[in-house]
Formats: structure tokens, C-alpha cells, sequence
């Protein structure tokens, strides 16, 4: 029989972080985010409760989890905030993790302490201005230097987080470095610290929503860096960051159901102060059907993403559960926000309300890491049908 119940170690760090994210992150979020700020001193807080090394073993300097840990914490703190939930979800998947998976034991080692710890944070380079959902058509470029042993890149990434905190430590760069046996582009990965001559962050966008968390464009003109700094082998940055997107899948599903849960947790409480017509306007049934429906979509997030964990933990395959995952996760967390701010009324779209902050913040859960039609396209896939039966 399943059972689905945390053990006593999850349960106990999911209480933690719910505790941090009412008590520490709540209070203040809403001023960073309307200034536009980047909340250092909460982020420094979840580095001293080990929340970047979640899903990293300890002799890197984490916490001995995994992927299931981590996406916890993300559903916690973005019940409250996605900004810092998607400070942490990219500083860690994103971030981290490929220095972790196919770094070499020197990369770990220099990198990984200072990453698990918050006080670097790590960068994934990997989206261009005309590739978007084509990952491989990476345009930026780095060509080995042989005789100062270095590689020169030159190209652009944009929509970038984490990139230019004054704690960002590096980041992981897809860039074409020669051609493959059949034409194709040979795509691999290479760690650019912050600071390197040659790499320019552009000022912070003018974002929709995650006001608070860190979002640039990069640009590298003749920038270069040791050839060791290579991540993993030459020619395998396109299939090892396709690895880190499935992965990055679930965890973004994590921060999707914790958005729809705030949704409900938040419009619960309205419905039960605010009155109209002499009552609560919980009691009337049409904002009653409300609540049930945003809880479903809640409820069964919880779930989606649960499962999809489980299986990676356990070494099952875990693509299929994931982009379902992340598909339903995002689109629960659009319509539950909707319906929050329909309930709120003319508060909800008050931005001293969490709610409004939540609308904000929804939408982008159906772009990042894969659109929702990337999803439905590798969902089609996995059931041999779509382009996999087109081209049979």
C-alpha cells in the first residue's frame, strides 16, 4: 500500500521553512519586491539553515537530501514568495547541480562549498535572444586558444537568474565549440566566473513579476577562461543540460504547487473576514466552489510533483513524470491565482495584498524551463504519438 506521508525528517524541515517563510520572508518581501530589490538578507538566512545544499552530500559542504527535500522547501517558501523560492530553485538546480553532476572532483571542490552554503550563488547560461525553446540553436561560441590554453567565447544569453547578485559566484555557459560527424553543432559547457574580462551583465529587466529575485542578460565579447574550466566532456553540454531541465522540471513544480496552495491559503482567510451583505462571503456558494476548486488544483500538484521526485530518487526514469508535472503545477498555479484575485475583488489587485503578487507571479511558471507546449510536445512523445509517431 502507498503512503504518501512525509517521514519525520522532511516533515520536520517542511515545518521549518513554513515557519521562516510566515515569520521572516512574509513581513518584508512585499517592500523588496516593490522596490525591486534583491533580498540579501533572507537569502544569507537560508544559506545558514542549509537550504542551498539541500540535495548535496555533505562532504561538499550539504545537507545529505535530495530532490525531494529541496522541492519542499521550494512548495514552503513560495506559499509566501516566489522570488525567493526562484532565488533558491535556480541557485541550486540550476546552478549547483551541474557543477555537482558532471563536474570534475577539482571543480567540486573549489566550487561546491561556497555554493552549498549561499554565500555563492550559481548561474545557468543557457537561453539565447532567437533560441528560446531551441536550446540547440546556441549561437555564442568558444574556441580553444592552444597557446595560452584558454577558451574564447563570444556570444549572448538572456533571461538569466541569479547572474549579477554581488554574491554571484560563476556561470555555466552552453557555447558551440566545433562541429559534430554529422554537421550538427557540437555544444559543451564551460564555468565563467563573475568578474572574467570579456563578460558583461546588462542592468536588471523590467520584469512582470519576481520583482525580487535576480534576472540579466549576458554578454561575452572575447571572454576567456582556463581550458580546464570546461564542465564535463566537450561536445556533451547540450545532453547534460537537457538532463538538468527534467530535473529543474520538478522542482519548478514544487514552487508552482506553492503558489496555488497561497492562493488558497490567502483567499481562505479573506472569504472569511470580509463580509458583504451582512455576511462572510465564504458563505456564499459561488466563492465556497471557488475554494474547493483552487484546493483540488492544490492538492493534486502536491502530488504531480511528488511523484515525478520519488521516482528520481529512486532511480526510476522520471522525463514523462515530470514534464506532466510541471504542466499541470504551472497551469493550477495561473488559474488559482486568477481566481484569488476574483475573490479579493478590488483588494486583490492592490499590490499590498499577496495575491496581487502572486498574479504577477504566475505566468512565467508556464514559460520557464520548458513552455507548456514544450511539455505537451514531450508528454505527446512519451506516448508515441505527435513528431515520435510523424516520423515513423
Amino acid at each position: 500500500m502507498l503512503d504518501h506521508r512525509l517521514d519525520d525528517e522532511l516533515e520536520l524541515l517542511r515545518s521549518t521553512v513554513r515557519e521562516f517563510a510566515n515569520d521572516v520572508v512574509a513581513p518584508v518581501i512585499g517592500d523588496y519586491y516593490e522596490r525591486h530589490a534583491f533580498p540579501y538578507p533572507i537569502v544569507r538566512e537560508m544559506g545558514k539553515m542549509g537550504l542551498f545544499g539541500l540535495p548535496f552530500p555533505e562532504e561538499y559542504g550539504g545537507m545529505g537530501g535530495d530532490y525531494l527535500a529541496l522541492g519542499i522547501a521550494l512548495e514552503e517558501l513560495a506559499r509566501v514568495d516566489s522570488s525567493v523560492a526562484i532565488t533558491l530553485e535556480a541557485a541550486v538546480s540550476l546552478g549547483a547541480m551541474p557543477i555537482y553532476k558532471f563536474g570534475t572532483e577539482s571543480q567540486k571542490q573549489q566550487w561546491l562549498p561556497k555554493l552549498c552554503s549561499g554565500e555563492m550563488l550559481g548561474a545557468f547560461g543557457l537561453t539565447e535572444p532567437d533560441g528560446g525553446s531551441d536550446a540547440g540553436a546556441t549561437r555564442t561560441t568558444a574556441r580553444r586558444d592552444e597557446a595560452t590554453g584558454e577558451w574564447v567565447i563570444n556570444g549572448s544569453k538572456c533571461f538569466i537568474t541569479n547572474s549579477g547578485t554581488d554574491i554571484t559566484g560563476l556561470v555555466t555557459v552552453t557555447a558551440v565549440t566545433g562541429t559534430k560527424p554529422d554537421g550538427g553543432k557540437e555544444i559543451s559547457t564551460i564555468i565563467v566566473p563573475s568578474g572574467t574580462p570579456g563578460m558583461t551583465v546588462a542592468p536588471s529587466y523590467s520584469k512582470v513579476g519576481w520583482n525580487a529575485s535576480d534576472t540579466h542578460e549576458l554578454s561575452f565579447d572575447d571572454c576567456r577562461v582556463p581550458l580546464e574550466n570546461l564542465l564535463g566532456a566537450q561536445g556533451r553540454g547540450y545532453a547534460q543540460f537537457l538532463g538538468i531541465l527534467d530535473e529543474g522540471r520538478i522542482a519548478i513544480a514544487a514552487l508552482a504547487t506553492g503558489l496555488a496552495q497561497g492562493c488558497v491559503d490567502e483567499s481562505v482567510r479573506y472569504a472569511g473576514e470580509r463580509k458583504a451583505f451582512g455576511r462572510p462571503i465564504g458563505a456564499n456558494q459561488a466563492i465556497a466552489f471557488k475554494l474547493a476548486d483552487m484546493e483540488l488544483r492544490a492538492h493534486t500538484s502536491r502530488l504531480a510533483w511528488r511523484h515525478a521526485a520519488s521516482r528520481m530518487v529512486h532511480g526510476e526514469s522520471f522525463k514523462q513524470e515530470a514534464a506532466l508535472a510541471k504542466l499541470y503545477t504551472s497551469e493550477a498555479a495561473v488559474d488559482n491565482a486568477r481566481e484569488a484575485t476574483q475573490i479579493h475583488g478590488g483588494y486583490g489587485f492592490m499590490n499590498e495584498y499577496a495575491v496581487a503578487r502572486f498574479w504577477r507571479d504566475c505566468k512565467i511558471l508556464e514559460i520557464g524551463e520548458g513552455t507548456s507546449e514544450v511539455q505537451r510536445m514531450l508528454i505527446a512523445r512519451g506516448l508515441g504519438v505527435g513528431e515520435t509517431l510523424a516520423a515513423r
